[in-house]
């Protein structure tokens, strides 16, 4: 029997992760460079599913769907037969994320009316708002939601169903009584209509092209029937081979038809031609196929064998997941531990966008609960900066993946040769105090996740040293002091003197003085001082007007000024009582 595997909109999915890499001085302020990578070990955005949960709480599943209203994960299930003391089978209804059994609905009627308790082999339909129309053997046809103690349902006429789906409007079902396809009312088992074909298996509905795709494995065909007229309208050919079929599914999407044949999967476009054959691994089958619409892939589970003594039969099956529009595989083939088909198909069900997978594994009697996940991609990347030892520089780093990725910052101090793990930085900002001894030093944050590892692009750090140049107590810029002028020819053996600027403070006056050196020379005058830090301080009296650095002479500016004006005191001093002693001699 070809089982159906419904893929239904569910809660939305992936978390992204992000934090910033930014290279930022509190000196110079860059801006951050453009998004980049230095490294991987597998391709950034790398897609990956991987096993988070397995819920052994619903029986012997034997299908699964995902609510799109509600969102709970209805199960169908057999009873368990290592668990003699208690029956598992009928509809099970869980929480998605824990796998916690909400309710379990176990009594559905049987042909005459009466309430037994009913295995659940597929599920056909979501009710609105909750609720799932199912079938169970051999010819029921049952309708349940969350909390109902029992399920309503009716017995279809004539031979036990083999395979069922969802009808073309909400109040039909379509199955299969071997070669007879039927049209039947969900609240009646009423037959509607029916057309039989020269043989069958399982089929698929494309309600938006209003066709059914039945096919016939032991023919290796195909039938395309109308699903207004319910007449055959084209047979398609398929591949010769074993005569083993797995499932049948149509993409709701493009409408091509998947079709598991053997070990391989046959996809036909909606017109019935071919394009393109998938193959497994080893002794792998198909058994199950879903579609998501949002990310436009289809998910195939293999199951091994399940007979060690088979060439490439490893007791493990596999989930792939293939790009609708090309077949080419999106995601690398998933393992799934035990899952062979020795007790039975499994089934599928995905979260539309692709966050969840649920597997079933009837060996198992259990339900894997699969997640997306997807290796680091950096947002922004370091760039190059320069700053001034002293300064502190944040390094901060920004990626997305899922799950989230963790962060850890590297420094090579060889040009990038080798890098090693800097202590504690595994925050998403790294801070430091710049010293000249880090100039030259590369940066770079690894991210890593579940997928994978990506590193950024590394940033060189140049750090220079710092200006300790200060103002004075003016607190302008640096002047010099003005240059004394030459001064008149005085009498012989006089000191001449010059006062010059001061440094950082007011420079003194420059006055003239009358008396000459020794060589008769007279002093040069010193030119007032700028006001403001840095100017030199002036030289006083004639001949090698020169002082060592740090001398009396050569003082501070606020020293020379006061010596200059000290000298133009007594230099006025010493007129005044000239003219008075002039004065009484010439009276």
């Amino acid at each position: 029997m070809t089982p159906r595997h419904p893929l239904t909109p569910g809660r939305a999915g992936a978390a992204s992760a992000a934090l910033a890499l930014v290279l930022a001085s509190a000196a110079t302020g860059s801006p951050v460079s453009a998004a980049g990578s230095e490294g991987a070990d597998v391709p950034q955005g790398t897609v990956a599913y991987r096993s988070v949960a397995r819920f052994t709480t619903a029986g012997k599943p034997r299908d699964l769907m995902l609510h799109p209203d509600s969102k709970k994960l209805y199960v169908g299930s057999d009873d368990l037969p290592d668990t003699a003391d208690v029956n598992e089978s009928g509809l099970h209804v869980l929480d998605p994320v824990d796998g916690k059994v909400r309710s379990t609905v176990g009594q559905a009627p049987g042909p005459t009316g009466t309430l037994g308790r009913r295995a659940v082999r597929q599920l056909l339909a979501p009710l609105p708002g909750d609720g799932a129309v199912f079938s169970y053997p051999l010819r029921g046809i049952g309708t349940a939601k969350d909390g109902d103690a029992a399920a309503a349902g009716a017995w279809v006429p004539g031979a036990a169903v083999t395979h069922a789906t969802a009808g073309l409007t909400p109040s039909t079902v379509l199955v299969a009584q071997g070669p007879v396809l039927s049209e039947v009312d969900i609240a009646t088992a009423a037959v509607k209509r029916s057309v039989t074909l020269e043989g069958g298996d399982g089929f698929a509905v494309d309600a938006a092209r209003g066709t059914v795709w039945f096919t016939d494995i032991g023919n290796r065909r195909m039938y395309r029937i109308d699903a207004a007229t319910f007449k055959v309208t084209a047979t398609v050919e398929l591949p010769a081979g074993e005569g083993f079929g797995g499932f049948t599914e149509v993409d709701p999407e493009t409408g091509a038809v998947w079709v598991g044949l053997d070990s391989s999967v046959v996809v036909h476009d909606a017109t019935g031609k071919r394009l393109g054959t998938l193959r497994g691994s080893g002794s792998d089958v198909p058994r199950a196929a879903g579609f998501d619409t949002t990310t436009h892939e289809a998910f195939v589970v293999w199951q091994d064998a399940g007979d060690t003594s088979q060439p490439g039969s490893d007791n493990d099956g596999t989930l792939t997941v293939h790009r609708t529009r090309d077949l080419q595989e999106a995601v690398k083939p998933v393992v799934l531990p035990g899952v062979h088909v020795q007790l039975g198909s499994a089934a599928v069900a995905v979260e539309p966008g692709g966050a969840t997978v649920f597997v079933s594994d009837p060996v198992a009697g259990s339900i894997i609960r699969l997640e997306r996940a997807t290796s680091p991609r950096v947002i922004r990347g370091p760039a190059d900066r320069s700053v001034a030892a002293g300064a502190e520089v944040s390094l901060t780093a920004e990626a997305e993946g899922t799950p989230r990725p963790t962060v850890a910052w590297q420094v090579s101090t060889d040009a990038g040769r080798t890098w090693q793990a800097v202590a504690g930085a595994t925050a998403p900002t790294y801070t430091f105090t710049a010293a000249l001894s880090d100039s030259g030093r590369r940066y770079r944050a690894e991210f890593s996740n579940d997928v994978g590892v990506v590193r950024t692009a590394a940033a060189t750090l140049t750090v220079t040293i710092a200006d300790t140049t200060t103002g004075g107590s003016g607190g302008g810029s640096t002047t010099t002091g003005g240059t004394g002028g030459t001064g008149p020819t005085g009498p012989a053996g006089s000191a001449g003197s010059t006062a010059g600027g001061s440094d950082g403070g007011s420079g003194g006056a420059g006055g003239s003085d009358s008396r000459s050196d020794a060589s008769g020379t007279s002093g040069t005058s010193g030119t007032p001082g700028s006001v403001g830090g840095g100017s030199a301080g002036a030289t006083v009296g004639g001949g090698d007007h020169t002082a060592p650095h740090g001398g009396t002479l050569a003082s501070t500016g606020v020293a020379v000024g006061s010596l200059a004006g000290s000298a133009v005191v007594l230099t006025a001093a010493g007129w005044v009582l000239m003219r008075r002693a002039r004065s009484r001699t010439t009276g």
